[in-house]
């Protein structure tokens, strides 16, 4: 049987290859629902076994439908299979380097699973309601601003666009013929924005124009806009239930991170290569605190921003 699988073949991680190898060759935990789908000189390749793939080459599975994907994987690790026991017979398992890189990849696996498991049980619901109050309250009440804008390359071209607009062009199309910017097709609009969002020099005109208003041209590293103000209101914060997944992706890189950083504090590390006074610093930053949460946010983007 052939598999049409270079790149699962060719790119994938040593530490994975090496982990399923012995996972195959030892044998997999027994379960009464693990069907078993091939066997390769007597060695059985179980549903379990598939799943675990498909898990780890994910990426090189997205185009293929569910029979597809199966099919592959299943070829993959019937090669697998073959080639790492061609491996074994030549005692490639035997040499220090082989050893060494098992050795590692085991670290690796055991770490990533008990961070997985402590990341895991810091994703209570009381853990995320806590890191969305605090993210909501700064940011409610925060001023946001709706504004269109024209880009163009000289300021000649913006005195231009201002004295079209002054005769009663229609911002909005004019924005569609004459801006530079990516979001031109849809009037230059650039939907409602907070003053960070954008670089100063246009912020600083943006929050200053009363809506229905139209600046005189303002220069930045982008070039010369002409902005106009749609409307401003007080920014709310999204109901949880829409950034829920944002949340959980931070609580549980908290929670590892600071987990990390006590089993560290707690070491004795030597580092060999550094001073003693810059050995006994962690090289990673200590996880951000609640306080440094990401604001919840509607994540729109402008094409002037920083």
């Amino acid at each position: 049987m052939t598999t049409s699988f270079p790149e699962a073949k060719t790119g994938l991680r040593l530490g994975f290859a090496a982990a399923l190898a012995l996972a195959l060759f030892a044998g997999s935990p027994a379960r009464a629902d693990d069907k078993v789908l091939a066997k390769v000189n007597g060695v059985e390749i179980k549903e379990s076994d598939v799943a675990l793939a498909e898990e780890e080459l994910a990426p090189s599975l997205q185009q293929m439908d569910p029979a597809t994907r199966k099919d592959n994987v299943l070829g993959f690790l019937i090669d697998l299979q073959i080639v790492a026991k061609a491996a074994e017979d030549k005692k490639i398992d035997n040499t220090d380097d082989f050893k060494k890189r098992v050795a590692f990849t085991r670290k690796r696996l055991m770490m990533d699973a008990l961070l997985a498991a402590e990341g895991k049980a810091a994703n209570t619901e009381e853990a995320m309601k806590k890191v969305y109050d605090e993210a909501a309250k700064q940011i409610t009440g925060e001023v946001e601003v709706h504004a269109r804008h024209i880009l163009v390359e000289t300021e000649d071209e913006a005195k231009a666009v201002v004295e079209e607009l002054k005769k009663g062009a229609d911002f909005a199309e004019l924005a569609k013929k004459k801006s530079k910017d990516p979001g031109a097709s849809d009037g230059g609009d650039l939907g409602f924005f907070t003053k960070d969002q954008m670089v100063p020099e246009f912020s600083a005109i943006a929050f200053t124009l009363e809506p229905g208003k139209i600046s005189d041209p303002v220069k930045s590293q982008f070039g010369w806009h002409v902005i106009k103000v749609e409307e401003k209101r007080n920014r709310q914060a999204p109901p949880m239930d829409q950034v829920k997944g944002q949340i959980e992706t931070y609580v549980t890189r908290k929670a590892q991170a600071d987990y990390v950083a006590k089993l560290r504090e707690a070491a004795k590390v030597e580092r060999m290569d550094k001073p003693a006074d810059a050995a006994a610093k962690p090289d990673a930053k200590p996880a951000e605190t609640a306080k440094d949460a990401p604001k919840p946010s509607d994540s729109k983007m402008a094409p002037a921003k920083k």
